[in-house]
């Protein structure tokens, strides 16, 4: 087995942790997707399709040279969620996605996460554009995506989901250059 952190990098911000997808990451994930409130990202599912599902996340680095990670908190070592790049097969392009286990919403933490994972998405892989699309009824993953300063460009086709929000991400310039990412170095 070749350990993720020789695959992906390790990112920190000031509580998180944000590192390769593990075997150890299963258990709470699957936990999480087994719930109603991951109804707008492809949930409830079994735990079999839940490891489908986080496998697929972690392919994602051997396939597109980048994918999510997954978000410890740095205090307790707790799996918090996976935020970061994404773009499966189907989506209109590459995105900053998220998703934060139950207990660990309302807490800042998916904000804490995206900004550092956009800031990574704009200065190591080069991105100029970044979008997170989102289902019209996820209104607490609206509220964030504007808390990020993203702005609505319409609807969008995620295949094989059907229509979500298209929100586009500040650009580079603007990440980079903002002063609010000073402590999610």
């Amino acid at each position: 087995m070749i350990p993720a952190s020789n695959i992906v990098p390790i990112l920190e911000t000031e509580r998180l942790v944000l590192r390769g997808i593990e075997q150890r990451d299963h258990k709470p994930f699957a936990a999480f997707y087994a719930t109603e409130a991951t109804s707008f990202v492809g949930g409830p599912m079994s735990s079999e399709l839940a490891w489908r599902k986080l496998a697929g996340y972690a392919g994602g680095w051997l396939l597109r040279g980048f994918g999510q990670f997954a978000v410890e908190e740095k205090s307790t070592g707790d799996f918090v969620g996976v935020v970061g790049p994404y773009h499966p097969e189907g989506w209109p392009e590459p995105e900053i996605a998220w998703s934060i286990v139950t207990d660990f919403q309302g807490k800042g933490y998916a904000k804490e996460a995206a900004l550092r994972s956009l800031r990574y998405a704009y200065e190591d892989l080069g991105w100029q554009k970044a979008c997170s699309c989102i289902d019209a009824e996820n209104t607490p993953s609206i509220r964030l995506a504007e808390s990020l300063g993203a702005v609505c460009e319409g609807e969008t086709e995620i295949r094989p989901f059907g229509p979500a929000l298209l929100y586009r991400h500040k650009s580079p310039a603007e990440i980079l250059g903002s002063n609010h990412l000073g402590s999610a170095a």
